[in-house]
């Protein structure tokens, strides 16, 4: 069967690392239909727009979407984010955010003294809503009373999916969750979250919950990153734990994301989450593997679990042995470890 997907290369190195995370995939033989969309920065600047009016449409007759880091220095940040990455996770419904930070044999890791098998941790961010829900203003600009007003968004049924997708998980991995709040100081919105949190434990009884203020759980991720299964968060602390947790599993270059709907499993946004770094755009040294490992995560939701696997085995044994980028203290550039991958799957593909 073959599948459809759109692909997105992005800006900086995005496309270097969207190309090897394709070579990857390919290298199992899983039949892909590619459609590549070259919106971004460049189509910005030629239009005014991040993505032409009614894109999100256009996706959604794929079955994925792959897709590169976005930005550049001459777009501003909030420009760019909101011409084309917010606006697919939200008017897709991409409520769910997965981000695994698993640290790969032979990946040289920040918390000294940690075996890999001790940084195993899976987040899921609650992805539409929340922090990021873009409801605000500002009046009085250029006043010096000027005002800038960012309203956070918690409803229930954002909640209630989002928590009881954690727990779900959560089953089939060590049976952790830790819940990521604030409610000592937010009044409202975390102490909802802290009840429907109670109440999807309570239908989950084979799973030890525990809930934590973010900053003392930002320091666990530190001190104790083996004490930690799933972690469930809001928009706006997993996006930052999950960069913590990016540093503890080798650096940027190594995170990966998925952006699905769990209850309507017809489509995902598939991204690694290093950023555009235009510093280093075309020297050829941006590290793929946050692309290919997001990628191995797309292919499990295509259904392909069997190719997910051989190019999950295939970017560890890379990540074990060499070649690796520089960032991981090689020497090896984009193509190389992307061509070193791609290999590894092809043979574990011949193999089965």
């Amino acid at each position: 069967m073959s599948h459809r997907v759109a692909v997105l290369p992005g800006d900086g190195v995005g496309p270097e690392v969207v190309n090897e995370a394709v070579k990857a995939v390919e290298a199992t033989g899983v039949e892909i239909s590619w459609q590549v969309f070259d919106w971004g920065s460049d189509h910005y600047h030629r239009t005014g727009l991040m993505a032409p009016e009614g894109f999100t449409d256009e996706l959604e007759k794929h079955d994925a979407i792959l897709m590169g880091a976005v930005g550049d220095p001459s777009v501003p940040d909030h420009v760019s984010l909101w011409g084309l990455l917010l606006p697919i996770r939200q008017r897709l419904d991409l409520w769910a955010n997965l981000r695994p930070a698993r640290l790969l044999e032979g990946v040289p890791g920040v918390l000294e003294g940690r075996e890999p098998s001790e940084v195993d941790m899976l987040f899921v961010r609650e992805n539409s809503e929340g922090e990021y829900s873009g409801v605000g203003g500002r009046a009085h600009e250029g006043m010096s009373h000027e005002v800038g007003l960012e309203t956070s968004v918690f409803t229930r049924a954002g909640l209630e999916r989002v928590l009881e997708h954690a727990f779900v998980l959560a089953e089939s991995r060590r049976g952790q969750v830790v819940s990521a709040t604030k409610s000592n100081a937010s009044r409202y919105g975390y102490v909802l979250w802290d009840e429907v949190a109670t109440e999807t434990a309570e239908r989950h009884p084979g799973v030890t919950y525990e809930r934590v203020l973010v900053d003392a759980l930002a320091a666990r991720m530190i001190s104790n990153p083996g004490s930690l299964d799933v972690v469930v968060a809001s928009n706006l602390f997993g996006d930052i734990l999950t960069d913590i947790g990016a540093v503890i599993q080798g650096g940027m270059g190594v995170a990966a994301s998925a952006n699905l709907r769990p209850d309507r499993p017809d489509i995902g946004l598939f991204e690694p989450v290093h950023g555009s770094a235009p510093d280093i755009a075309g020297q050829g040294i941006a590290n793929p593997a946050g692309g290919i490992w997001s990628a191995a995560m797309m292919l499990e939701h295509l259904g392909e679990e069997a190719a997910a696997a051989r190019v999950h085995e295939a970017l560890a044994s890379v990540c074990k042995s060499g070649p690796r980028t520089r960032d991981l203290g090689g020497s090896g550039s984009t193509v190389e470890v992307g061509d070193a991958v791609a290999a590894a799957v092809a043979a574990g593909t011949e193999l089965s």
